[in-house]
């Protein structure tokens, strides 16, 4: 009995084939490294590295810079962010000479968003060295906050191009803040430098919106003034109104005693939130704010019936966006050839993010939160994973509304003039049958979904479609749009690949595009003549003898059917001259005040 179970033992004992194999091989290694010299190097697993936080006793002799969007938004997300106690500075808008520093210090193949940016910031410090201050001192009295993201692509990378830059380029230990809820540097302890609470992320919401309609109404109005630089001097004293409102807009507080009570208790902090929120829907401080900025537009003359095709943009979120190097100047271009440009609004992606949010929760409805399916007789977890995903939605749907009403308020505010926030429930319905609306990265279903959607809507002329070169998303939606283009045959649609270099040859493609927009644009001028009996001359006349129709802060009415805004005047002027010989019009039509 004893024997039987040491053999046993013994055999359980001896190694496997497998085991063999690996020691076989393992002593094969070690005799050729050692007949080559060859050293085995020691594998060393990659781990983040560890920063120096930015801490609340800092924040008084610290600067925050940040960068990436308009000057507009920048101006704006400065002073709200200076209402809060923050020390802000927006970078200057990246350029050239910003790519070079990024490509020389980063590394090979990163996208045209990412050596832009990355560059940018290393040549705002080596800037901040040369007016005097040592390297020591940028490291203790500056930060960087940027968005950050996980995604398909390079983005999800800029972290890490940050770092190495900045290593690079002798900013070693430089501290770079990332805004999103996981990853970058942690600042969610009660001693955080950058507290993302409530306060903060109201302040870049009202300033991102406030952004994004004086961006859009100064494309709108920039193209038709009749002195040269009108608009930019009315936009930049309405800027400095609604900065210093940003920045002394007081943050919403409970004082009362029974406030203090609850200080110490969970139903105190969900009292004070609720405080906050119901303040952010009731003030009027903000829509009392662009009324005068309205008024200040007001009196800046337009001359409507100039023809002018009418461009949207859209594209990768950053090269969409910027307004320099970054995407060749295309706006200032466009402007110079005679175009009106539409911009997109940053509003649309945060819209697009809930919506993509509310998606993937009644996709997974029915699965439990490790993502298991129930069993088909389960109908009680089936239920609890039902009302979950509602309830989650529930939340979502209450953002959404909430957005747009905010976003309506300030719209209203400037007679209605900026355009509304595109419907991504309409976008979704659009752009699906083409590209499925549950892949993720950059833009989804957008790029496609927009330009059916303003191309088919009487919106533009024409659809011009900015990326990085190489973008993979954006180079996944130019290979839907030849489908596109294919089934609606009047649409003009033209993708352009920005890279840092080649402006000339992006700029002449563009004014090819552009001439075939501006044929558009002349023959609906003369359908609309033909249509009232009216010539832009006389609609020129008319408009003269009533100044109203001047002003930058009329709204005319568009028209369905009908893309320009000359065409739109036109039809609307000829519609007041009618019941004016009628006698039938007394007030001047559309007026905000």
């Amino acid at each position: 009995m004893d024997q039987r179970e040491d053999a046993t033992s013994a055999t359980s004992r001896l190694p496997s084939t497998e085991e063999l194999i690996r020691e076989r091989l393992e002593e094969e290694r070690t005799r050729l490294e050692q007949e080559l010299g060859i050293e085995s190097p020691e594998v060393q697993h990659f781990e983040r590295p560890a920063e120096r936080p930015f801490t609340r006793d800092q924040r008084p002799h610290t600067t925050v810079l940040f960068g990436g969007l308009t000057w507009k938004h920048e101006r704006l997300i400065e002073g709200g962010l200076a209402g809060l106690g923050y020390q802000c500075e927006a970078m200057p808008v990246p350029d050239v000479a910003a790519f070079q520093l990024g490509k020389e210090y980063g590394n090979n193949g990163q996208c045209n968003p990412t050596y832009f940016t990355v560059g940018n910031l290393v040549k705002y410090l080596q800037g901040l060295e040369r007016e005097g201050r040592s390297r020591q001192e940028i490291l203790d009295r500056y930060i960087f906050v940027t968005a950050g993201a996980c995604g398909p692509c390079r983005f999800g990378m800029y972290e890490a191009e940050y770092r190495l830059a900045l290593r690079n380029s002798g900013f070693d230990g430089f501290r770079v803040i990332l805004f999103q809820q996981a990853g970058g540097i942690t600042q969610s302890g009660a001693e955080a430098g950058l507290e993302m609470d409530l306060d903060f992320f109201l302040a870049i919401l009202n300033a991102m919106n406030m952004g994004d309609l004086l961006n859009d109404i100064g494309y709108q109005l920039r193209p038709f003034e009749v002195e040269a630089g009108a608009v930019d001097d009315a936009l930049a004293k309405g800027m400095e109104l609604l900065y210093e409102v940003l920045r002394d807009k007081r943050t919403f507080s409970l004082e009362s005693y029974v406030a203090r009570l609850l200080a110490d208790r969970k139903l105190g902090d969900i009292t004070r939130k609720a405080g906050k929120f119901a303040d952010q829907l009731v003030t009027s401080a903000y829509t009392d704010a662009f009324r005068e900025v309205g008024d200040v537009l007001a009196g800046v003359r337009l001359d409507r019936t100039r023809v002018r095709p009418i461009v949207k943009i859209t594209g990768e979120f950053w090269a969409q966006t910027t307004e320099g190097d970054g995407n060749y100047n295309m706006f200032a271009f466009l402007e110079r050839e005679g175009a009106q440009v539409v911009v997109e609004p940053v509003g649309t992606w945060i819209m697009y993010i809930i919506h993509q949010a509310k998606q993937m929760i009644l996709d997974r409805r029915h699965t439990d939160e490790d993502e298991a399916m129930p069993a088909a007789w389960r109908l009680d977890r089936r239920m609890i994973n039902e009302l979950r995903a509602r309830r989650k939605n529930a939340k979502l749907t209450l953002a959404e509304a909430v957005f747009k009403r905010e976003w309506q308020r300030l719209r209203a505010a400037l007679n209605g003039i900026p355009h509304d926030l595109t419907d991504q429930y309409e976008l979704q319905r659009l752009g699906h049958p083409y590209y499925n609306s549950r892949s993720g990265g950059g833009e989804g279903h957008l790029e496609v979904a927009k330009n059916i959607y303003y191309s088919n809507k009487d919106l533009c002329h024409m659809v011009l479609s900015l990326k990085p070169f190489g973008c993979m998303p954006s180079t996944q939606s130019d290979g839907v749009q030849s489908a596109v283009v294919n089934h609606f045959k009047d649409m003009i649609y033209l993708p352009i690949e920005t890279s840092g270099e080649g402006e000339v040859n992006a700029h002449s493609r563009v004014q090819m595009a552009l001439g075939e927009a501006r044929l558009k644009a002349r023959e609906e001028i003369e359908r609309v003549e033909e249509r009232t009996g009216m010539t832009l001359e006389q609609a020129r006349e008319f408009a003269a003898e009533h100044s109203y129709l001047e002003s930058a802060m009329y709204k005319v009415p568009h028209t369905q059917g009908y893309v320009g805004a000359a065409a739109n005047f036109l039809i609307h002027v000829a519609e007041l001259h009618a019941a004016e010989s009628r006698g039938r019009i007394a007030v001047p039509w559309g007026i905000a005040r």
